[in-house]
């Protein structure tokens, strides 16, 4: 099997190859530092591997990338699922939005405040989406939504007269 090298780069290539090096993000300058050894040094896989401190693997898969896309595979990618596959479909949205705004004792739970562990298995029985969801995926959607979750804080009481001096720690 011969070496995977790339193409010569062009003027345009090389101008965005060089900026991509002085990205901020971490990954368009590694990536950049590949496709740049491979193009300019001729370096095979193994060997940048080697000046990078990263498998062969992840240099062949940026150098394949960069001869299918371009300078576009310097970027980062998104890793999300893509907006039609989302767990929640509109309708599904809407439905949570609406529980949010009811006890959680209407809906069987013990509790008065709805946690994101309810609101996953609720989901799920209700058919609002697919399958069980991750208690991230519960939380993805709220806050895009707009709904910004925070967990609920006790809030800790005392019969004692001088609490609230003890707890600010003005007593020696």
């Amino acid at each position: 099997m011969k070496p995977l090298m790339i193409r010569s780069l062009t003027d345009d290539e090389r101008c965005a190859i060089q900026a991509g090096l002085k990205s901020n993000g971490g990954i368009t300058v590694r990536r950049s530092q590949m496709v740049l050894m491979s193009a300019e040094e001729k370096l095979k896989p193994q060997e940048i591997a080697r000046h990078l401190g990263c498998s062969d693997q992840t240099v062949r898969k940026i150098l394949h990338g960069f001869e299918q896309e371009g300078i576009a595979c310097l970027g980062e990618k998104k890793r999300g699922r893509p907006d039609p596959h989302r767990a929640f479909d509109q309708a599904g949205e809407a439905q949570l939005m609406q529980v949010l705004e009811q006890s959680p004792r209407q809906h069987g739970y013990e509790s008065s405040l709805w946690t994101l562990e309810m609101l996953a298995e609720l989901s799920d029985r209700r058919g609002w989406t697919k399958q069980r969801v991750h208690l991230d995926t519960v939380s993805e959607t709220l806050h895009r939504l707009g709904i910004r979750w925070k967990r609920a804080k006790q809030h800790i009481s005392s019969p004692d007269t001088q609490y609230e001096v003890k707890k600010s720690g003005g007593t020696g």
